[in-house]
């Protein structure tokens, strides 16, 4: 189990790394005329900021076990994914964006699992 999480929180470091430096160097118009028009229920700083929180995830999730500085820092990286993904799945649910719904919910799952595991007992 200890590999398959491992495997997971590279997945998801390097989706949210991705997601996050898009979201945090694009413009708002260009997030939404690439499909990502959930962007214009919020305004452009916090479409940044929910960038740059991602991107901190990711980093979160990969390097203080990597270090072995700090390891608690993965379960609550993951746990600040959930909480995102949470919030991802509902805004899809608001404006009807079916087909962005799955994706943010399995990114969900994932990171509620690594989450559980690093918190008990897969823990550093």
């Amino acid at each position: 189990m200890n590999v398959t999480l491992w495997i997971i929180t590279g997945l998801l470091a390097a989706a949210f790394l991705a997601a996050g430096l898009m979201k945090s160097t694009r413009s708002r118009e260009k997030l939404a005329a690439s499909g990502m028009t959930w962007v214009e229920d919020f305004s452009p700083g916090m479409v940044k900021a929910i960038g740059v929180l991602e991107a901190l995830a990711a980093v979160g999730l990969i390097l203080p076990a990597a270090l072995d500085t700090a390891p608690v820092f993965v379960p609550l990286a993951a746990t600040g994914l959930v909480v995102t993904m949470i919030g991802a799945v509902v805004v899809h649910v608001r404006r009807k964006e079916n087909q962005a719904i799955l994706p943010s919910a399995v990114f969900l799952i994932l990171a509620a699992l690594v989450a559980w595991g690093r918190f008990g007992p897969y823990s550093f």
